[in-house]
């Protein structure tokens, strides 16, 4: 009987002994093996040889479907794709062909020669839709992110100069010289659009936010490696300190939109049917937030930042927060959405779904914050697993290949849905992967 006694003890070192290299090399296989099977799938078939670009829209199948208009994100994230690809896999023509065929259809139809910036959408063919009326600073930070890495690839100085064009046009248009930052929507000519008393009350026009800010940060990392300019140095640093210290709350979450001056876009004193109305403006978004973590290190790091202990323990203190309150702890998974309603305790889940993109991009901070904290009580290795785990039960298309855009255990239907369309690509998964095999692998 003495012998149970030593069973604590010995789980207590299971706990804390580093993670065993056959699971790490195990995983590491399991994800390549997904990873080959999401660009097989994507390329070369999503290069659009009649009219330039790629294809988005795909059934679950990989059949395609519908016009194919042509989105400046979708396009630049695949531009992006390929142009890693082709660094990591020097063999296969497939993936420099398709970042200069992608390339090409940013410079010639996404690009506006008259007001410069890209356009938010044409059509298949690269004709500007007449609906089309509003530039974004998001967009065109997708943009920069693939010229920029395009460049790091091929070394195409025209690629770089059109970085160069772009980040500059946002400097002259999009930058907030008063408040700082940057403001999303635009006119066709850069002017900022305001919010004003026509604006619906669940539209984002006029609001600074999130999103673009942690993207223009992501964009403008990859530009700055390739590009050590001052200026792009300068506005680096402003948008890791916004989001670090404007944009995060202190219990370590984003706030989603933000008056111009950063005043946070808060619903929290409405009645519950009014929160729920505008959720799509006011919420926690635990993706974005283990996401972030991410990006504002990797910021720290390209600006060479050494000893940041600020943005170490923000990061931190992101995931902890969505591994806290966003988590599944049955079968693994971070929620879509929370919210911290002030006549109910801690925070409430408000929708339970799955994307894929969360949970790629939890796999990649999770596995690095594994490392940066290996005894750590929230056992971030452990929970890297099981998201592993969930992915490859719950997301993985096994029979046709790539990941469903919704973990299967909360929209099965999601099992016969699109599996490409004009916001699901493959960014999010192919960086969250090949940054885990990576350090898995090391």
């Amino acid at each position: 009987m003495r012998h149970l006694y030593l069973l604590p003890l010995f789980s207590l070192l299971v706990a804390c002994s580093p993670p065993d290299r056959n699971e790490r090399s195990l995983i590491a296989s399991e994800m390549e093996a997904s990873l080959n099977a999401v660009l097989d799938n994507w390329y070369p078939r999503s290069i659009d040889r009649d009219s330039g670009g790629f294809y988005s829209t795909f059934t679950y199948d990989f059949q395609l479907q519908g016009p194919q208009d042509k989105m400046i994100v979708t396009q630049a994230r695949q531009v992006w794709t390929n142009a890693k690809a082709s660094l990591s896999h020097p063999n296969e023509r497939r993936f420099k062909e398709g970042a200069a065929h992608g390339f090409q259809f940013l410079r010639d139809k996404m690009w506006d020669p008259l007001n410069g910036g890209f356009y938010t959408l044409v059509s298949r063919s690269g004709k500007h839709k007449e609906g089309d009326l509003v530039k974004t600073a998001y967009g065109n930070a997708f943009g920069i992110y693939a010229l920029a890495a395009y460049y790091d690839a091929t070394r195409d100085t025209a690629a770089l100069n059109l970085a160069k064009e772009a980040f500059m046009w946002l400097e002259n248009h999009s930058h907030d010289p008063v408040e700082k930052g940057y403001f999303q929507h635009l006119t066709m000519d850069g002017t900022p659009i305001r919010r004003d008393s026509t604006a619906a009350s669940t539209a984002e026009t006029g609001y600074k936010d999130q999103n673009s800010s942690i993207h223009l940060l992501e964009a403008f990392t990859e530009l700055y490696r390739v590009w050590p300019d001052a200026l792009v140095r300068e506005r680096l640093q402003e948008l890791l300190l916004l989001i670090r210290d404007t944009i995060t709350t202190e219990k370590g979450y984003l706030t989603l939109f933000l008056e111009p001056d950063w005043t946070p876009v808060s619903f929290r004193d409405s009645t519950e049917e009014v929160i729920l109305k505008h959720h799509n403006l006011d919420h926690v978004s635990f993706g974005h937030d283990v996401e972030t973590a991410y990006l504002m290190l990797e910021a720290s790091e390209t600006l060479g930042l050494e000893n940041d202990e600020r943005t170490e323990t923000i990061a931190k203190r992101m995931v902890d927060h969505a591994l806290a309150n966003g988590w599944d702890d049955s079968v693994g998974g971070f929620y879509d959405e929370g919210y911290y309603f002030k006549d109910k305790p801690g925070l409430t889940i408000i929708r339970d779904t799955k994307n894929w993109w969360a949970q790629a991009e939890g796999l990649n901070s999770l596995l690095l914050m594994s490392e940066k904290y290996p005894a750590d009580d929230h056992r971030y290795f452990e929970h890297f697993v099981k998201l592993w785990d969930y992915v490859n039960t719950y997301l993985v298309d096994h029979d046709h290949g790539d990941w469903y855009a919704g973990g299967l255990d909360k929209e099965p239907d999601q099992k016969t849905a699109l599996k490409g369309h004009i916001w699901k690509a493959t960014y999010h998964h192919y960086r969250g992967m090949t940054n885990c095999i990576d350090r898995l692998q090391e």
